[in-house]
């Protein structure tokens, strides 16, 4: 009776918990986390730097106007002597300048490397889009490897619910036999250890799929309740084909798309070093204006006033002879980073194109074990339910019903993982082609 209770209180309390919290769906989840995931929102802001730079990269074809204004008062103590001492003066001068101009600057020819600086500024706006896809592939990814894992560990908390039903009946069914007369202590005690080894496996089961929670809140940006709730079935596609996922990777792989943007930069990078070899030519023009008040002189050749205004303008051709072969140098390292990231899209292909084969095979074994555990699972059912008939009329062992109750639960152990990791094969699939996006 007392074990009973205790069971009927473990079901309640899973029920009661499970209608008092918020059952999120995983499309929900997923569209909180492209939302308000730290990661997709730290890519996105380093997108938006890339498109301010890209917004502003005209400004390099536009000339640079400045203006500037001044005023200084001067006071003077001067001492003038001449050559006729008559006309010798000393005292005290004071004056007042205004000064006041408007400069332009215009570089009209830096050997094209203002349009390689403009079109690599747009290379790497198209670069962050693409790198903000592929962060949303990998939380998208991450969201649904965390929330069928969530599943899982409440499917075996289930599962676990279930064995303990039968660990109870077997304890009850030993305590009679004991005593009737009929059976021995050590199969009441053997039944009770195996029932307070299940409460502790539930426990820590609970305690497991909590931290799951709290790990899935954290993807999401801490947007999920407090107390929630997940679906309690793992959706699997069994009918994903190798040329479906291996077909166009290059185009669909959102990484291999990043590094050829990198390339794409590398070469404009070039563009703009090799551009160094050319002459510049540049334009210029200025108009200033100049006040001069000498409100007392000392010296009575000078003006009261002088006032001047005027404008100047020319061209101005700059032309690169030697720099200690700076130049060359960064041509060639520019030259070499070029080649450095063909090696890594190169590289990063063979990798993605090995991780894809690699996925489907773990996929299609995946589909294969789960298929035969899911015939498995009958086969022990029936096979435990035989048992416990048998024990229950004297003519199995306690050991034979243990041995098959055991059976029953490695059963429901690779059946339920057999469910999540082909869910997990089938994620990672649909990342490496881009398709999680759609």
């Amino acid at each position: 009776m007392k074990h009973s209770i205790i069971a009927a209180f473990v079901a309640f309390s899973s029920v009661t918990s499970a209608y008092s919290q918020k059952k999120v769906l995983l499309d929900e989840v997923v569209a909180l986390a492209l939302e308000s995931g730290y990661d997709v929102r730290l890519s996105k802001n380093a997108w938006e730097a890339a498109t301010t730079d890209n917004d502003f990269a005209v400004g390099g074809f536009l000339p640079q106007l400045n203006g500037a204004a001044s005023t200084t008062w001067n006071n003077n103590n001067q001492k003038l002597e001449f050559q006729d001492a008559s006309r010798n003066n000393s005292g005290k001068a004071e004056s007042n300048n205004i000064t006041a101009g408007v400069q332009l600057n215009w570089l009209l020819f830096d050997g094209a490397r203002m349009f390689a600086t403009r079109e690599r500024l747009a290379e790497m706006e198209r670069q962050g889009e693409i790198n903000v896809k592929n962060q949303m592939v990998n939380t998208i990814a991450q969201v649904i490897t965390n929330y069928y894992n969530i599943i899982q560990q409440k499917q075996q908390l289930k599962a676990l619910e279930e064995l303990m039903l039968l660990n109870e009946e077997r304890v009850r069914l030993a305590d009679r036999k004991l005593s009737v007369g009929a059976g021995i202590k050590q199969e009441l005690l053997q039944a009770k250890l195996d029932l307070n080894a299940q409460r502790t496996q539930f426990i820590n089961q609970q305690t497991a799929i909590e931290q799951l929670k709290n790990q899935l809140n954290v993807l999401v940006g801490m947007k999920l309740p407090a107390l929630f709730e997940v679906s309690d079935s793992i959706e699997i596609n069994l009918q994903i084909t190798r040329e479906e996922i291996a077909g166009n990777i290059e185009s669909k792989n959102f990484l291999l798309q990043s590094i050829r943007q990198d390339m794409s930069v590398a070469h404009l990078q070039y563009r703009e070093r090799f551009g160094e070899y050319f002459p510049t030519v540049s334009f210029g023009a200025a108009y200033n204006y100049s006040f001069t008040d000498n409100q007392k002189l000392i010296n009575p050749f000078m003006a009261l006033t002088n006032r001047s205004s005027g404008y100047n303008y020319g061209f101005t051709v700059g032309v690169p002879i030697l720099n200690n072969f700076v130049t060359r140098r960064n041509v060639q390292q520019a030259q070499i980073n070029f080649n450095r990231q063909n090696l890594l899209y190169d590289q990063q292909r063979a990798v993605i194109n090995t991780s894809v084969h690699n996925a489907y095979v773990n996929y299609d074994n995946a589909r294969k074990v789960l298929l035969i555990e899911e015939e498995n699972i009958l086969l022990a059912k029936e096979n435990a339910m035989i048992a416990m008939e048998s024990f229950k009329r004297g003519v199995s062992t306690f050991i034979e019903q243990r041995t098959a109750q055991q059976s029953l639960e490695d059963a429901y152990n690779r059946l339920i993982n057999a469910r999540y990791l082909a869910k997990v094969a089938e994620t990672e699939l649909l990342r490496l082609s881009g398709d999680l996006l759609k």
